[in-house]
């Protein structure tokens, strides 16, 4: 099969400094809580919901107050939180914050992209109705973040680094996904658990995808083996999409079915192994979670 072209997805912006992650985050943090009010509107919001959580149920407080209210910024949030979730013998949680401080220092594009995350999820998931919901409790948001840091020491050389972030990522979250993968923003990846993204995988913007999907490849094949997601797809529980195939802009791809080939832009598969059965409803499937079928005879499907 020849290899698919591929486009870029998230920039890596600078190299990133070893000393001074401390000075650097400190001076960072104090010019974005300088704009909190006027234009980190997701942060400001995020702080309004944890202390009115807070007053509500006043068992959390202390947790709320170590997780959000402490903090300066989403970044020093997030990086606190995932720290304390990955830490280990060999890292503890204050060395991983400094490492994951350093990829927000280096990268703001990182946190860019954590904040149009979670408008994804925010908008998309009927479970979801506060920002600050899948920052603290929903493993596929921190789980793809804490990749996101992986990723950032993976395009660094630092790939040691990165392969142990990924191993601690399975581990914790019960989420697979390799530091070279490269992931768009506005991901939602709903439930997570046994998600796997190989090495040469592409995720475009605007993707959602939900528990015990597989972008994986087909055997013992070296180089560009794994698929690329066109932004909009809608990837269903359990899909397996195998090798390097593409499906294309605005796909939706139903439950359980294993993807051997190319998908068309905008067309709905289903089955094993996946065959076309109509197109959706909309451009961008990703955006409505609308997981019925509507066969072009009419007739509607009870799910995928």
């Amino acid at each position: 099969m020849e290899n698919k072209r591929v486009a870029p997805v998230l920039s890596v912006v600078g190299e990133p400094g070893r000393k001074g992650t401390r000075q650097r985050r400190l001076g960072r943090h104090q010019g974005i809580t300088a704009m909190n009010a006027t234009q980190d509107r997701i942060w400001t919001e995020i702080r309004k919901e944890a202390t009115a959580a807070a007053q509500h149920e006043p068992m959390l407080a202390s947790f709320l107050h170590a997780t959000i209210l402490n903090h300066q910024s989403l970044e020093d949030a997030l990086s606190f939180q995932l720290a304390g979730k990955l830490e280990s013998h060999a890292l503890t949680a204050v060395t991983l914050r400094d490492l994951i401080d350093e990829a927000f220092t280096s990268d703001p594009e990182i946190g860019v992209a954590a904040r149009v995350d979670l408008e994804a999820v925010r908008d998309r998931d009927a479970a979801c109705d506060a920002y600050s919901t899948p920052l603290m409790y929903f493993k596929g948001y921190q789980a793809l973040q804490a990749y996101r840091v992986a990723h950032f020491f993976w395009r660094h050389n630092r790939k040691d680094l990165a392969l142990f972030m990924q191993s601690r990522i399975s581990e914790v979250f019960a989420v697979d996904i390799h530091p070279a993968a490269r992931i768009g923003k506005g991901i939602l990846i709903d439930h997570a658990t046994s998600v796997v993204i190989g090495e040469t995988a592409v995720v475009e913007d605007n993707v959602s995808m939900l528990h015990e999907v597989t972008l994986g490849g087909t055997g013992k094949v070296h180089g560009d083996r794994h698929p690329k997601v066109r932004k909009g797809v809608l990837i269903a529980a359990g899909a397996k999409i195998l090798g390097n195939v593409e499906v294309g802009e605005g796909a939706k791809v139903g439950s359980c079915a294993v993807v051997l080939d190319d998908v068309p832009p905008h067309t709905t598969v289903v089955g094993v192994p996946a065959r076309p059965v109509c197109k959706p409803d909309t451009d961008q499937p990703a955006l409505d979670m609308d997981h019925r079928i509507r066969f072009n005879t009419g007739m509607h499907g009870e799910g995928i």
